[in-house]
């Protein structure tokens, strides 16, 4: 009986540390899980902060596409209406001319 005592506590001594073996693989795995998000997350927060600075960027180049867009089309209008009085002038010179 002793040896039947003596063996089943060895038995049970390799099965709790087979159980230990096991559950260290486990905490290494869940480990190793919990490091590659922690690092995907880090991933994840630079590229945010990036493209809110190219987000930035873009939109002050916008920008100053639209202010130049209008100060075109501003010059253009002026350029137009100037030309439309020195139109209207030549044309009252004319009839000026033609009437005398």
């Amino acid at each position: 009986m002793k040896y039947t005592t003596l063996a089943t506590l060895a038995f049970v001594a390799l099965i709790s540390g087979g159980c230990n073996k096991q559950k260290a693989a486990i905490d290494n795995q869940k480990e190793a899980t919990k490091d590659a998000i922690n690092n995907r997350k880090e991933e994840v927060t630079a590229d945010a902060k990036d493209a809110k600075k190219q987000t930035d960027i873009n939109a002050t180049v916008n920008k100053a596409n639209i202010d130049a867009n209008a100060a075109a089309a501003q010059a253009q209008l002026d350029a137009d209406k100037k030309k439309a009085d020195a139109e209207a002038k030549a044309a009252k010179a004319k009839v000026d001319a033609e009437n005398k």
